[in-house]
């Protein structure tokens, strides 16, 4: 399973390594409860401080604000994703076949990681269908960029548009299809649970098998000569 050695975090992102340390763990782990329970908006690092029995300023030596804290969370997801990808693709040929399990991952990115105890990838990414938009939708995106933010999304989705292209390599739009089937995966979960009159697909007790399908058949459509 992923291990420490494994995230790619960018410089910058935090002002000192949070892996490192019992503090910083502790600061992912809450905060990725405190996330949950309570949006990006409501979220301190005041309230993060109490429910962690510990004092504001020393969380100000790990990350500048919430917004880098969010953000770190969401490239630590970016991995996580990239490394099912990885995992579960690498014995296959069948570019059809992986792009499925693509697909799977992609909608089913909360299975538990055991190696990583203070990371829960279930709640991780609940955070992710309501939250993650909000860490790059973002007045500062292209300074952030520039200091290399969002490179392991940009890798994840240069995965997916590799497997696009071992299926079709006359697709024109590889990347804009790949990202789309990602953003969708996580919007139509999104619109299911908050707008349902968006889409036309329903979830219930986080089964997410609607939406799944949904993807296949736009892979389907789209791609499958």
């Amino acid at each position: 399973m992923l291990i420490l050695s494994d995230i790619s975090i960018p410089h910058g992102l935090s002002l000192k390594d949070p892996l490192e340390s019992k503090l910083g763990r502790s600061i992912i782990n809450h905060s990725i409860l405190l996330f949950d329970e309570i949006g990006f908006e409501s979220f301190t690092f005041k309230k993060l401080a109490f429910r962690m029995g510990s004092n504001e300023t020393s969380l100000y030596r790990y990350f500048e604000n919430k917004h880098f804290l969010l953000t770190y969370l969401v490239v630590w997801y970016w991995n996580w994703v990239s490394y099912l990808i990885e995992y579960n693709t690498k014995n296959i040929i069948d570019p059809n076949r992986k792009l499925d399990i693509i697909i799977d991952n992609f909608v089913q990115a909360s299975i538990e990681n055991p190696s990583v105890d203070f990371v829960n990838e279930k709640i991780l990414h609940r955070i992710i269908i309501n939250e993650s938009a909000k860490s790059y939708h973002t007045k500062n995106i292209d300074e952030e960029n520039k200091q290399g933010f969002y490179l392991s999304y940009k890798g994840l989705i240069q995965k997916v548009a590799d497997v696009i292209l071992e299926i079709n390599n006359k697709f024109p739009y590889p990347h804009s299809f790949a990202s789309n089937l990602f953003e969708m995966a996580n919007n139509e979960i999104y619109f299911a649970e908050h707008l349902p009159r968006l889409t036309d697909i329903k979830v219930k007790d986080e089964n997410y098998t609607e939406v799944n399908k949904l993807l296949k058949f736009y892979v389907a459509k789209m791609l499958i000569k």
